[in-house]
């Protein structure tokens, strides 16, 4: 009588398969039949990047592998429910989870598999060699279409993406390197928002679209050129419908990943100034025909357009911007942005209650300028799935930059302001010099 062969459990990411990977599974089929318990995108998400390859493609991969008996998901970074499912006789684990973010993770796995006398198999990590490592390299010849549809798999993956505006190749490098840890997960910003109001104080210009397209792109190619992140553009009305292809397809050859759209005509004025007397929305079903333009236009079907409402902002009201939510849905949106300039969020939180009954709704986009005291996890309770800081950035830089100007005229020399300004040095290395 044939023996039945031991059961091996083995989580992984997978996202770029490597040496390291191999020798796990290897060690792993040694023991018996191995089911591997793939991270979906959604665990991947809540602890470090989005993976370059989703969740099907990798099961593929891993399906295909001579080491692997089955592939079923992961869905959190917790192994215990899936061990439970198979009640496995062995975990296989590279030692590198003994202390770090997965610590608590290891102990648990340890925990269970004793209720079973199952027991936990640790080879030893293979040094300079990681997912991360590879796609730190692979970033640096990064495709645009693979960029392109960044934003829409992290919406689909993350319970909030975070956007910070950024100005010039600089702030993007910021927001490119800057990361937190916070209660034991990496925190960064997802992507950039190329504002066009900071695109016009930086030139020195009013934000009434007297910076056109074609100086805005250039600019937004010096910064896509240093950058690896998502990118959302702000394209006040869009301009007109003959032209919108043209921007569309300059826009995801760059890389970026959404545009949005705000339906409002004439003159553009800038929608947190109190008097709005004399803005004027865009009829809704002309304004569709821009988003069926852009749907049409572009060539990866996960560029995303997003049309922004002003209903609020002009006076209209809750039901305007209903039924204007429901006209852009069904003309091809692929997410709302609701805007207010009030003090608190609880218009757009009337707004999302509302949207969300209907059959039409589609994800909901927030900029918190004026309402800045509401956290992230209110709005992802109230189905806000993309969070804007539409401005912070040159906001800060500015009074910093006065300041240091002031002091220098004040003393006559920049010693007094050294030690308030970052060291050269810092600046120097920030820049890649490979």
């Amino acid at each position: 009588m044939k023996l039945k062969k031991k059961l091996v459990y083995v989580g992984l990411s997978a996202d770029i398969l490597h040496q390291g990977h191999i020798n796990i599974l290897k060690i792993a089929n040694s023991y018996g039949d191995v089911i591997v318990g793939l991270l979906t995108d959604d665990a991947i998400a809540s602890y470090k990047k989005l993976p370059y390859l989703d969740f099907k493609q990798r099961k593929i991969v891993l399906e295909n592998m001579k080491y692997v008996k089955k592939v079923i998901p992961q869905r959190t970074l917790d192994y215990v429910d899936n061990l439970y499912t198979i009640k496995p006789d062995y975990v296989v684990h590279g030692d590198d989870w003994k202390h770090g973010i997965q610590k608590k993770t290891r102990d648990r796995v340890i925990k269970t598999l004793k209720k079973w006398s199952g027991k936990l198999i640790e080879p030893k990590y293979t040094k300079n060699i990681s997912s991360t490592i590879i796609k730190n390299k692979i970033s640096e010849f990064l495709s645009p279409d693979n960029r392109v549809s960044r934003l829409k798999r992290l919406i689909n993956s993350k319970d909030i993406v975070r956007i910070l505006e950024s100005h010039n190749s600089l702030t993007g490098l910021i927001i490119e390197n800057l990361k937190i840890n916070k209660k034991n997960k990496d925190i960064e910003f997802d992507g950039m928002w190329s504002s066009s109001l900071t695109d016009s104080a930086t030139k020195g210009k009013p934000d009434n679209s007297s910076v056109d397209f074609s100086s805005r792109l250039s600019s937004l190619s010096n910064m896509m050129e240093v950058t690896s992140k998502l990118l959302v553009f702000d394209a006040d009305n869009g301009g007109q419908l003959e032209h919108l292809s043209f921007l569309v397809r300059s826009l995801e050859r760059l890389g970026a990943s959404a545009i949005i759209m705000e339906d409002k005509i004439g003159l553009k004025k800038n929608s947190l100034f109190k008097n709005q007397s004399d803005t004027k929305q865009d009829k809704p079903e002309i304004f569709a025909k821009k988003i069926k333009e852009i749907c049409k236009s572009r060539k990866n079907k996960n560029f995303m357009v997003i049309a922004r409402i002003e209903s609020f902002i002009v006076g209209k009201g809750l039901n305007d911007a209903l039924k204007r939510a429901e006209i852009y849905s069904k003309a091809g949106a692929d997410a709302i942005l609701i805007h207010s300039k009030e003090k608190t969020p609880s218009e757009i939180f009337s707004f999302s209650r509302e949207f969300k009954k209907s059959k039409n709704f589609i994800p909901l986009v927030s900029v918190p300028s004026t309402y800045s005291k509401v956290y992230e996890k209110d709005l992802i309770k109230n189905g806000f799935k993309l969070v804007i800081y539409a401005n912070q950035l040159l906001r800060a830089a500015y009074p910093a930059m006065q300041f240091t100007a002031q002091k220098i005229l004040e003393n006559s020399r920049a010693f007094e302001i050294e030690k308030k300004i970052i060291p050269i040095k810092e600046i120097i290395n920030l820049i890649k010099n490979d």
